[in-house]
């Protein structure tokens, strides 16, 4: 199978969308819905990438051999011509390890590694944990910092660190300090992906590749857009879109967990992907009843018209 091809300023490409994962009304996995959807957010969402078996694609509550075979699912469908980046962290370095060398087996072109939670780390731990998952295969990694879920954010000094390891090329960074994202980026090789939708256009400003989105699942063409505007210069362009988005990033992003809303609404676009699992619950009448209303706002068109 070829695979896609990517460059030192945008090494999992540019758009990518936290791919949810579809299960039944009994809590299986819908394997053929996971390909269903992975081909809905490359061929028709202009995803040139997949988060997979991230927070967003319910990674707490899936089983490792659920997770390899989701990989697997979305390697064949979509990985000749997307990145598809698993999720590989936890707050356990001998587990990370372990789902980063499945993931490698499963096909996949690069690792997404969040900060470990609740444990709550020293610096020097984070350093020698993301260290250990990047040497445990030949894959590019993505660091993921979002202090507000883990409790820990990755200093500037860990992370200037960090970037001399040769396989940790990216950082999806939802920690949302632009300043001292600039100060890593102006002496580093490293890749920043917005992983706030709330701002995602004022990451492009100070120098993000792209997007690693959750709102990209049913507006996901409409922020490659975006991307390709601010990047050839026309600046009015991306902020029409920024703007006309608002309702969409509030809706999905705002009002409860991002995969409870994001799978309401690929419902109302037509493209169901089941519920969700507990913990989680499904979205509430009220809630999907706003959610039309901010879809509807942001011009996006649903399934009933």
């Amino acid at each position: 199978m070829a695979s896609p091809t990517g460059t030192s300023d945008a090494p999992f490409g540019r758009m990518l969308t936290a791919m949810v994962t579809p299960f039944t009304s009994d809590g299986a996995v819908d394997y053929e819905a996971v390909q269903r959807l992975a081909e809905y957010l490359v061929d028709e969402q202009r995803n040139d990438g997949l988060i997979v078996n991230g927070t967003t694609g319910e990674s707490p509550t899936t089983t490792d051999e659920e997770k390899e075979r989701i990989l697997r699912a979305v390697v064949e469908a979509v990985g000749d011509r997307a990145f598809v980046v698993a999720g590989a962290g936890t707050n356990d370095t001998r587990h990370s390890v372990e789902l980063a060398k499945a993931a490698e087996r499963a096909g996949v072109h690069g690792l997404l590694v969040v900060t470990p939670y609740y444990n709550k780390p020293p610096q020097e731990g984070l350093y020698r944990h993301f260290s250990a998952v990047a040497d445990a295969t030949g894959l590019p990694v993505m660091l993921y910092d979002i202090p507000g879920r883990t409790g820990v954010p990755i200093a500037t000094e860990t992370l200037l660190r960090l970037a001399q390891h040769p396989r940790i090329v990216a950082v999806k960074d939802a920690k949302g300090d632009l300043f001292a994202a600039s100060q890593v980026m102006a002496a580093t090789d490293l890749v920043f992906y917005s992983g706030d939708d709330l701002i995602n256009l004022p990451w492009l400003s100070v120098g993000a590749a792209g997007f690693v989105s959750v709102i990209g699942h049913v507006v996901g063409a409409d922020l490659a857009a975006m991307i390709q505007h601010h990047r050839s210069g026309n600046v009015a362009g991306a902020l029409e879109i920024h703007r006309r988005l608002l309702p969409v990033a509030a809706g999905i992003m705002t009002r409860t967990q991002g995969a409870i809303m994001a799978k309401a609404a690929l419902k109302l676009v037509g493209q169901d992907a089941g519920h969700v699992r507990l913990p989680l619950v499904d979205a509430t009448e009220e809630q999907i009843s706003l959610l039309r209303a901010d879809l509807c706002a942001a011009g996006v068109k649903l399934a009933d018209g």
